[in-house]
């Protein structure tokens, strides 16, 4: 048996996860999905860490699954409890002092959120960054179910450098869905193989593709830890 460390986004609410943990444990992996002091804004990057470090306990040789904010996070976890495997989802990448807070400028994130829109024929400006950004390719029932929950996300993380000297000499493998809103595959490519000098794997789905695409999703996860991992179930 595998274990999969979940660390969510922006927010840090475990049950992003809800319909991904049963996927992984279906095909007989363990889960460890750890809920981040978000909204508390004396909790930075080091505080989320050691959430999750100690939800991971004595657990040693896991695969670390960091979404979106969660991509500054991954790494700090991975170099603590000896992860097997980095799998970035939709993340941001993160570069030794830089602080999330200065990274969309330092990326070019928003003169490629424009470009893709334009590409698309999307105008930023009527768009609902909830609605028809992040929740746009996921199925109406569990957006349905999404309803009343409002994870706040704090500026707590925002403001430290990322501390890191250097990426841990962990295997890593960077996973984007195609049919990001948020951010644009194109800028992925670039940044990931600028940053982390890896090609970027792409899937069908959004910038939650989680809640889009478990199946696929979990599929994806699972011959990760068959080709790099290589331990039995």
């Amino acid at each position: 048996m595998h274990t999969f460390v979940l660390i969510p986004g922006a927010g840090g609410d475990a049950r992003y996860w809800s319909r991904l943990g049963p996927e992984l444990l279906d095909r007989g992996h363990h889960v460890v999905a750890a809920t981040l002091p978000a909204s508390d804004p004396s909790a930075g990057l080091a505080e989320y860490a050691d959430v999750v470090v100690d939800a991971v306990g004595d657990l040693r040789g896991v695969t670390v699954v960091g979404q979106s904010l969660g991509g500054f996070t991954a790494p700090l976890v991975a170099s603590r409890v000896q992860a097997s495997l980095i799998v970035l989802l939709n993340a941001m990448t993160p570069k030794p002092g830089e602080t999330p807070g200065e990274w969309w400028e330092a990326t070019g994130f928003g003169q490629a959120r424009v470009v893709q829109a334009e590409r698309d024929g999307r105008d930023l400006d009527a768009e609902d960054l909830v609605a028809d950004v992040f929740l746009h390719d996921v199925p109406a029932d569990v957006v349905a179910e999404l309803n009343g929950t409002d994870p706040t996300q704090s500026e707590g993380p925002f403001g430290l450098p990322w501390p890191l000297t250097s990426w841990p000499d962990i295997p890593t493998r960077f996973l984007q869905g195609v049919d990001d809103r948020f951010f644009p595959v194109e800028f992925q490519r670039r940044l990931v193989r600028d940053r982390l000098g890896i090609a970027v794997d792409e899937m069908p789905g959004g910038h939650l593709v989680a809640l889009s695409r478990p199946a696929e999703l979990a599929d994806r996860l699972d011959r990760y830890r068959a080709e790099l991992v290589g331990d039995p179930r």
